[in-house]
This record gives C-alpha cells, sequence and structure tokens, in this order.
C-alpha cells in the first residue's frame, strides 16, 4: 500500500523535528535504494503511521509557503470507492477532522500532476488560483526529476509568475496553437462537473486555455464540491467591458433576475480592474430558481459588451477534490 508513498526526509524533519523517531525513520527511508524495499523495514512502516499526525502540521510549517518541496510526492494508489489515500484508510472512530484545507489542496493538486501529466505531455495550461500553487510546485519537481520537457500555458499573471518562479518553461497559445492538458481550480463544481471560476477575476483567459485543451483538469479541495451550484457559492462572476457594465447589470436582472453589483477593489480605490483591462459584475441569482446553467450562460454571453462569464458548463473532464481525511475523491464529467 505504501509502495508509492514517498516522503522526502529533509521535508519530513522540517515539519516534525520535534520528534526523534520520525526523523530517524525519515532518514532511513530517504537512504533506501527504492520506497518498495525500503517498506519491509520498521522505520518506514513507522513513518506510514506518522503520515496522519505529520499532515495535520502542514497548514502552519510546510504548506502555507510556497518555497518549500510539497510534502507528498506520490498518491498512494489503494483505492477505496473513488478515493486515494495516503495512508490506509482511517480506522473507525479516528478523528480526521485535523486535515487542514492548504493540505487538501496540495493532495488534489499533486494527483492532477501525477496522474493526467507524463512523457508524452508537452504543452500544459496553468490555471489560476490559491490551489493551482501546489500543481505547479508538484509539476516542478517532476520536470527535475524525470526530465520531462513540458512547455507551461498561463491562464493569468500569477500564473505567469508562479511558471517563472518554479523554473518552468512559459509557453503561449500563440505559439503552441493548442494545449495537452489544462489543471485549474474553481470556485464550485457540482455533481456534474459544471463549474463557477472567476473569483479571482481571471475567468475570460481560465477559459480560453481551457476550451483549447484536450483534457480540462479541475482540482479543488472539499469544501467546493457541492450537489448543486449556490451550496458553496453565491454568484456568477461575469467580465465587462468598462462602458457596458451598467446596462448589462439591469439586463441580468430584467431576463434573469437576482441582482448584480460590480465588484469593488479592496487595496485600491474603485473597482476590481482585470488582466485584461476590463471590469467584473458578480451577479447573484435567484437560489429559489432552478436554473439551467448553459441556457443562463448563453444568455448572458450574448448580451452586448460581456466579454465572458464564469459559468464553465461542460468542459471539465475531471476533477479531484481533497478531502478532510486525507483522501483525494475523483469525479468525471456527468457524475461518474
Amino acid at each position: 500500500m505504501l509502495q508509492n508513498l514517498f516522503i522526502p526526509a529533509r521535508s519530513l524533519a522540517s515539519v516534525a523535528n520535534h520528534s526523534t523517531s520520525v526523523r530517524q525513520a525519515a532518514s532511513q527511508a530517504y537512504h533506501s535504494t527504492s520506497v518498495s524495499q525500503a517498506y519491509h523495514s520498521t522505520s518506514v512502516r513507522t513513518v506510514g503511521q506518522a503520515a496522519g499526525c505529520i499532515i495535520q502540521l502542514l497548514t502552519s510549517r510546510t504548506l502555507q509557503t510556497t518555497g518549500h518541496s510539497t510534502l507528498v510526492r506520490h498518491l498512494a494508489t489503494t483505492q477505496s470507492g473513488s478515493r486515494s489515500f495516503l495512508t490506509s484508510p482511517p480506522a473507525p472512530g479516528h478523528n480526521t477532522s485535523a486535515m487542514s484545507v492548504e493540505a487538501a489542496k496540495a493532495l488534489a493538486g499533486a494527483a492532477a500532476v501525477n496522474n493526467h501529466v507524463n512523457a508524452a505531455t508537452k504543452v500544459v495550461g496553468v490555471g489560476s488560483g490559491s490551489t493551482i500553487v501546489y500543481a505547479v510546485q508538484r509539476l516542478a519537481e517532476r520536470v527535475k526529476e524525470e526530465g520531462l520537457e513540458v512547455r507551461c500555458v498561463p491562464t493569468s499573471f500569477q500564473a505567469r509568475q508562479l511558471i517563472l518562479q518554479h523554473g518552468l518553461v512559459l509557453g503561449d497559445l500563440e505559439i503552441e496553437g493548442k494545449i495537452d492538458v489544462t489543471i485549474d481550480g474553481c470556485d464550485e463544481a457540482d455533481r456534474d462537473l459544471t463549474l463557477i471560476k472567476g473569483g479571482g477575476g481571471c475567468q475570460t483567459q481560465e477559459k480560453i486555455v481551457a476550451e483549447y485543451s484536450d483534457t480540462f483538469i479541475v482540482i479543488a479541495d472539499y469544501r467546493k464540491d457541492s450537489v448543486k451550484l449556490g451550496q458553496a457559492w453565491k454568484y456568477i462572476p461575469i467580465e465587462v467591458v468598462p462602458m457596458a457594465y451598467r446596462p448589462v447589470m439591469g439586463r441580468l436582472g430584467d431576463q434573469l433576475g437576482g441582482r448584480a453589483e460590480l465588484r469593488m477593489a479592496k487595496a485600491k480605490a474603485g473597482p476590481v480592474v482585470t488582466d485584461n483591462g476590463n471590469l467584473i459584475v458578480d451577479w447573484y441569482w435567484d437560489q429559489g430558481r432552478e436554473m439551467n446553467w448553459r441556457e443562463v450562460n448563453t444568455i448572458i454571453q450574448c448580451m452586448a459588451g460581456v466579454v465572458e462569464t464564469g459559468l464553465f458548463v461542460g468542459m471539465a473532464d475531471k476533477a479531484y477534490f481533497g478531502m478532510e481525511d486525507g483522501s483525494v475523491m475523483d469525479r468525471c464529467r456527468g457524475g461518474q
């Protein structure tokens, strides 16, 4: 079960340096010629038993700083339903609620990169947001360790900086033409993998990159997984040309109900301005009304002045959700 779980000794020591037994176990595991051989030693079994404790420390010690190597290098391949566990499934009655949100994000990011990037992958779309940080970390590790030759197409200024900071090769749609796989986060995903994106204001570039990708993979923590949209996120971000924001807001109310608000900046006076120089209108739909999101998306896109919506309907191929119990739950489009 642990043959695909590799925990670097340096990361273990930095996270759990208070524990002599863990440091010794990690050191023996690190210097073993292979993880499969090391598994037979008591020391590595000790590491496996300690993993749950170590994960609880990730938020404050490791995963909040992007300069450290991600603790989890590979997820265990042992499956329990649609979930992959870092170690064995938790025993009945065991308290797993301490799994942090940041640790859950890291699990999802690592799973996506491990399962959808290989030697044949040449162009990777890099999404935006807080979860993509961990996917880029894992991608950079694999490029260094395995000699992968990939070019990365960013979906925002933030994504571009992440690519450069991790020493990855920067690509561009004008040069590449199409993308093998794009990995991106979301604000919410329903059971059919209809997504709400745009909380960070990057939905237009994100949608362009996703649309021209052979495979679109979503990564998120457990808070973003919903049965229907609206359980975790209450509005649809819409990018609009500045001169049209007022009439677009009025038409949203007239045709679709709810209310629309111009998104205001928190660290500057005035509205949020996107990477494209446009504004963001957040549409809070009527939660009591059943929505056909494909139709809603089309109606909004047809309004003059709208650049793009944060509704991603029928686009995501698969999603990975890092769960509170240390597992990763995956779901394909259509709820499979």
